[in-house]
C-alpha cells in the first residue's frame, strides 16, 4: 500500500490555502525517510513556522496578552506532549522530545520551556501583526461591554459572531503512513478568545489526536466539545467496521453546528472532513 501523508490548516481554515499545504506535504515527503514520525512532525513544522496558520508563529495571544501554545506527537503506544508552552518558535519539535527522551507523556507551562531551554531551543515570540490586531479587538470588546462568564463555554458563538472562526484557524495537524506503520502530530495557539491556562484538545490522546496499529487520527474545531466526545479515539476504534471517509463524515455529523474537522489513514484509506472549511494538503508515493 502507498505511502501517504495528509495534513490540515484547521477547521475553518480558508480553502484557499490548499495549494500551499500540498507544497509542504510534498516537501516534507522529499526531505524525510523511513520514520512517519519525522514526516508529521516535519510537516506540522513548516505550518508553525508560516504565519497564516494559527500555530507556532502567527498563535493566537490570549485574554491577558500572552501567547500559550499546545502541540503532541503520536506513534503506536507512544505520546509526547506541550501545553501552555510560551515563546519557543516550534512546540511540535518540544513535544517530540518529551517522547523520546523523558519518562513522560506531557510537560505544561513552565516546566515546558525549562525543558525546551535545556534542549537548546532558543526564546522566541511568535507574535505576529495578525494576531496583535486580534488580540486587540478582544480587549476592546471585553473594556467596551459588561461581559458574563460563559455558560459551558455556549458563548464561543457570540464571540465567534464579533471576531470570526478563521481568525484563529485553530489547530495545524498531520498524520501519515509510511511502510504500513503510523503517526501523528498537532500543534496550536489556542481559540480567540480564551483564558490563560486554557488547554484544548490538541495535546490530549483520544481528543486532539490519536495513533495505533490501525492507523492514526487527528481532529480540529472547538476544543472543548472534541474532549468531551473523545473525538479521535471514537474515529480509531470504528476502522474497519466501514470505509473511512464515511466514519470521519459520521462522527463530524454528530457535533452538529459545533465546527469540527478531521484527518484520518488506515492501512489502505486516507480520508478528511469538516463542516466547515478546511484547507488540507496531501502526498503520496510508493
Amino acid at each position: 500500500m502507498a505511502n501517504v501523508l495528509l495534513i490540515h490548516g484547521g477547521a475553518g481554515s480558508d480553502n484557499s490555502f490548499t495549494e500551499t499545504l500540498n507544497r509542504y506535504a510534498e516537501n516534507s515527503s522529499r526531505k524525510v525517510s523511513g520514520n512517519p514520525l519525522d514526516f508529521v512532525v516535519d510537516s506540522v513544522r513548516l505550518m508553525e513556522d508560516d504565519s497564516s496558520f494559527n500555530a507556532g508563529t502567527g498563535s493566537v495571544k490570549r485574554i491577558d496578552g500572552s501567547i500559550q501554545m499546545d502541540a503532541a506527537v503520536m506513534t503506536p503506544n507512544q505520546i509526547g506532549a506541550v501545553s501552555a508552552i510560551e515563546r519557543v518558535k516550534n512546540p511540535v519539535m518540544v513535544a517530540r522530545e518529551v517522547m523520546l527522551q523523558t519518562p513522560h507523556v506531557m510537560i505544561t507551562g513552565d516546566g515546558a520551556i525549562k525543558f525546551a531551554r535545556a534542549l537548546g531551543f532558543e526564546d522566541y515570540d511568535p507574535t505576529t501583526e495578525r494576531t496583535e490586531n486580534i488580540w486587540k479587538k478582544t480587549v476592546d470588546y471585553f473594556n467596551g461591554k459588561e461581559v458574563e462568564l460563559p455558560e459551558r463555554y455556549s458563548n464561543y458563538y457570540k464571540y465567534a459572531k464579533i471576531f470570526g472562526f478563521p481568525q484563529a484557524k485553530d489547530t495545524v495537524g498531520a498524520v501519515a503512513r509510511v511502510d504500513g506503520k503510523f503517526a501523528a502530530a498537532v500543534s496550536t495557539g489556542g481559540s480567540s478568545p480564551m483564558m490563560r491556562g486554557r488547554v484544548g484538545d490538541s495535546p490530549l490522546p483520544g481528543a486532539g489526536l490519536y495513533a495505533g496499529e490501525k492507523g492514526a487520527v487527528v481532529a480540529t474545531g472547538i476544543g472543548e466539545e472534541i474532549i468531551r466526545k473523545m473525538m479521535c479515539y471514537d474515529i480509531y476504534n470504528r476502522i474497519g467496521t466501514k470505509p473511512l471517509s464515511e466514519i470521519v463524515k459520521e462522527k463530524v455529523a454528530e457535533f452538529g453546528d459545533v465546527l469540527v474537522g478531521v484527518i484520518a489513514v488506515s492501512k489502505d484509506e486516507y480520508a478528511s472532513y469538516s463542516n466547515s472549511s478546511m484547507a488540507t494538503g496531501v502526498c503520496t508515493w510508493p
